[in-house]
Formats: C-alpha cells, structure tokens, sequence
C-alpha cells in the first residue's frame, strides 16, 4: 500500500467500519466488529512506524492526497501526513482503539451498536487532529470529537451523566469558537501576505507567515484558551472531573488518554510556531498556572474519597507539568512534554481501566468499599501498583522519564520565573506519590474490611489481555526510552529554531532590514534542498 493510502487508511478505517456496523445483526457481532475494526486499525499504524524516516523527522511524512476541501477559490484543502511530533500521538490513539472495545465487552449492555459506533467515529476524529496539516481540516477533525463523545457520556454514564455531558460540550465549544474566528482572520491574513490574496488555512504556508506583532497577542490568546480548555489548565479543569466520573470506563480511557493530548498538541504544533513572540511574553503566566495545575491536582487528589475522581484530579496535574515543558521552550523539556503526554495516556488510561474493573465486581468507587483486596485479587493487584508506581514516576518506569525531562529542560530555561517555578513544581511528584500510594494502603494493603470482597474475582483472560500490553509499554519506555525521543528530537530542535528566527525578523524595526530579512528568507526556500513546502520553513 502507498504510504499516504495507508495513511488514510488509518485515518477513516474507524470511520467505514461505523457505517459498516450499522448493519450489523446482534449486539455479539456489534462486539467482534468493533473489535476487528480497531485491531486492524492498529496493526496498519505500525508500518508508520517502521516506515518513518527519524532523520527527517522535522518533515511531513506519509503525506496523504491532497485535494480542494471546499472552493477551489480558497486555499482550504485536505492535507495529511505525520512528523515527529505527530506519529507517537497517532499510534497511541490506535493502541488504545482496541483496548478501549475490550474493556467495554461486558460493561455495555444496552444500546451496544450505537455505543460502538459512536467509538470508532471518534478514533477517525481524534487520529485526525494529529494528521491534519491544514488548519481548518484540523478544526473539523477537533470539532468532530466532541458530538461522540457527549452521547457517549451522555447515553452511558452515570446519574449525573447529563449534567457533564452539557458542562464538557459548553467548555469545549466556547473555546473551538473562539479559535475559529482566529483561524478564519490568521487565513485572510496570510492569503493577503503570501499567497497572492487567497484565503488559505494550509499549515505550511500559515507558517510561511510572520504574524505582525500586534496581530500576535490577541490570536496567541484565542488559540491558546481553545487549547488549555482542551487540556485543561487550571482555572479551566472544571469540566473534567465530573466528565471523567460520570462516564464510562471506555470514555474515562479515551478522555485521559487521547483527548486531553489534542489541547497539548495544540499548544506545540500552532500557538509556539505561529505567534512566538507572544508565546514568549506568556511564558510566566502560563508557567504559573501550570504549576498551579501541577500542585492543586495533587492536593485534591489527596482529599478524595472516590477512586475514579482521584485518579480524574490526577490528571490536572500530570498535565501541568506537560504544560510547563512546552512553554519552558528548551529542547529537553519540549521532548520531555511529548513523551510524557504518551506516559500519561498509558499510564492513567490503564489507572481507569483497573478502577472500572473493580467498579464492574463491586459497583462502588469509594475506597472505603475496599480494603486489603489484595488477598482476594493478587494478580489485579500487581498491576495496579505497577501502574501507580509508573505514574507516581519512579525511575525505570516510562513516568519518570517525561517528568524528569521537563524538569531538567524547564529548570535551564531563560524564560523568567522559569528555575523558581521549576522548583515548586517538583514538589508535584512528591504529592504524586503521596495520593497514589495513599490509594494503594486504603484499597488494596491492610486487613480485609468489608466481607463482600473476600471472594472478589480475580482478573479473567480478556482483562489479562487488556493489561499486559500496557504494562509492557510502561516498562519498555521506561527502561529504553531513547527509540522514542529520537522521534521527536528533529522536529523539536526545528521548532525552537522558527521561533527563535520568527522572533529575530519581528524584532527588526526597519522595513528595509525586514525586506531583506524576507528577500534572503525566500532565497532560501528556493533552493533544492529546502524548496520541500512540507519543510518547516519560517
């Protein structure tokens, strides 16, 4: 298969076995299909791995057709392909697709069709956003998560199901607008500067652009809301813990594991390289907020009493401290934030996945329901201390790794405030440990206390098979974490560099100067070597 075809393939596989489904006969089939569909999914992602060139991991690779998306009038078009900062985030979407169909085999009993059809338009969606390299494309892709995923924690949830469902859709939908009307005045912009007048969202010719100065700021600050609501960063978290709580296990994992990384992967792939300047004076506040994040998740984590909402708050501030690396802007932490977005995915995926499970055998989430259930199920338990040990980030374990990497990176930073700031957010993987292992001691060490867990059931095969991967990748990453960063090293290393160009051209103040600035720039880009329009080219 032609690498853009197996691209697309990957891309809207999900999509056709939804409407496939849909003729389906019983809710057993509906199952199997579902299950075929993802499987498949994932097993035509890992020749992109393979296949990807890490010397050229700055370039777009595996470039899908690209053809007019709307008006042959506008520069709208559909334009796909995967870098180092987008492959480890595809193939962690298409991991989790079969997971996430295992874990729901017998959780989901009524309504099953609709249920998986729902999962697998929202794979299409979420690989999407990772592949997109037209703006607008990658706002449809964004936009496109939202509808399943609000049946899915509207339709499947629990008693407060609506009331989080309506919350998450508002948050979400406030910020998406707000980035549209940045896209749609960023699109004129740039038609009117580089392409001959003609509207345009394409990625590269955006990047083309050296946003003016004024101009920067306030886009900066649409697209950025968009993106720290997706993420969320603290004060916009709100919407995630009732989010989390209320839906079910499938949607916890894909919440956690791929959709959160959207917000994140925004931040890095248009704010920084799109309006660096602005980036850079924002550094202190987003930084403060980070760390903010980092602390008050660890802090209410620790005064939960449910399992599911801990692990829920957790998540506010693992991604903190993903946050403070990419706007630390060093090398090692921008490296160390996009390993640990997929540390995050697998670890606290795999956190939700083991509470459901215990949900499924005694339908309560309340620690205090337990209690020494490790007599009763040693094997679930070995995996959950794995998992919060690997999310706590202790060395050997893929979470040490990206948080050891932001720290390291955003402690060396010139960004003010940065090494201060860097301090108090260690203190995050103190509180970690705390929370987590606190977890453990309650719910799983200690005498028996509630006689209905004596005889809990241990894991059977389908959920050992659920696991074992993801407890493999925690390990394997954390131990050998190398083939992964040197995915993302390039493209990082080419991102800091259009910043730090994009930032010297808007700090000239003569217009002559920024015409011969822009005369060497094009000359530059007319050569062989870097005439590649899939080249980052600032």
């Amino acid at each position: 298969m032609e690498p853009g075809n197996l691209l697309n393939a990957v891309i809207f596989l999900p999509l056709v076995g939804a409407i496939l489904m849909l003729a389906a006969p019983s809710d057993r089939s509906v199952r199997w299909f579902a299950l075929l569909v993802t499987l498949g999914t994932f097993l035509l992602s890992i020749p992109l791995w393979f296949g990807f060139d890490v010397a050229s991991a700055a370039n777009l690779q595996f470039r899908g057709m690209e053809f007019p998306l709307i008006s042959k009038s506008l520069d709208i078009r559909y334009l796909v392909g995967i870098d180092g900062f987008s492959l480890l985030l595809v193939l962690l979407t298409t991991f989790l697709g079969p997971i996430v169909v295992l874990c729901s085999w017998a959780y989901i009993k009524e309504s099953t069709k609709g249920y998986y059809v729902l999962l697998l338009i929202l794979q299409t969606g979420m690989t999407g956003v990772f592949c997109a390299f037209d703006v607008l494309l990658f706002y449809i892709f964004f936009e496109l998560t939202l509808i399943p995923m609000y049946f899915l924690i509207g339709i499947w949830g629990g008693e407060r199901r609506i009331y989080a469902a309506i919350k998450f859709v508002i948050y979400t939908m406030v910020g998406s607008l707000l980035m549209l009307v940045a896209i749609l005045y960023l699109g004129y912009a740039a038609g009117n500067a580089v392409n001959d007048g003609v509207f345009t969202t394409n990625y590269f010719k955006l990047l083309s652009f050296n946003v003016p100065l004024g101009m920067q700021t306030w886009l900066f600050v649409l697209f950025a809301f968009a993106f720290a609501i997706k993420v969320p960063v603290f004060p916009f978290h709100t919407w995630l813990p009732d989010a989390h709580v209320q839906a079910p296990t499938g949607g916890s994992v894909i919440l956690a594991g791929v959709l959160l990384k959207m917000g994140t992967y925004g931040l890095i792939r248009f704010c920084l390289p799109f309006f660096p300047s602005a980036s850079v004076a924002h550094t202190l506040l987003i930084g403060i907020l980070a760390v903010i994040g980092i602390v008050y998740g660890a802090l209410v984590s620790r005064a939960q009493t449910d399992a599911k909402k801990l692990v829920a708050y957790s998540s506010v501030s693992h991604l903190g401290f993903v946050v403070l690396g990419i706007f630390a802007l060093t090398l090692e932490s921008i490296q160390g934030a996009m390993i640990q977005m997929i540390n995050h995915g697998i670890s606290t995926g795999a956190l939700f996945l083991i509470v459901g499970m215990l949900y499924e055998r005694r339908h309560t989430r309340l620690m205090s329901d337990y209690g020494g259930i490790a007599r009763s199920v040693p094997i679930l338990t070995f995996f959950m201390v794995l998992t919060a040990l690997a999310s706590a980030g202790l060395p050997g374990l893929n979470g040490f790794v990206g948080e050891f990497l932001i720290l390291v990176g955003a402690f060396g930073s010139e960004a003010p405030g940065m090494p201060a700031l860097t301090i108090i957010a260690t203190t995050g993987v103190i509180l970690a440990a705390v929370y987590l292992l606190w977890m453990l001691s309650r719910m799983f060490f200690g005498p028996l206390t509630v006689e209905a867990n004596r005889n809990m059931p241990d894991l059977n095969r389908r959920e050992l098979v659920i696991l074992v991967p993801m407890a493999l990748l925690m390990i394997v990453m954390g131990l050998m974490p190398q083939p992964f960063l040197k995915v993302s090293e390039p493209a990082a290393t080419r991102l800091i560099e259009v910043i730090e160009e994009k930032r010297a051209y808007a700090e000239i103040d003569d217009p002559g100067l920024q015409r011969t600035f822009e005369m060497k720039r094009r000359a530059v880009q007319s050569t062989p070597s870097s005439s590649d329009p899939t080249t980052y080219q600032p």
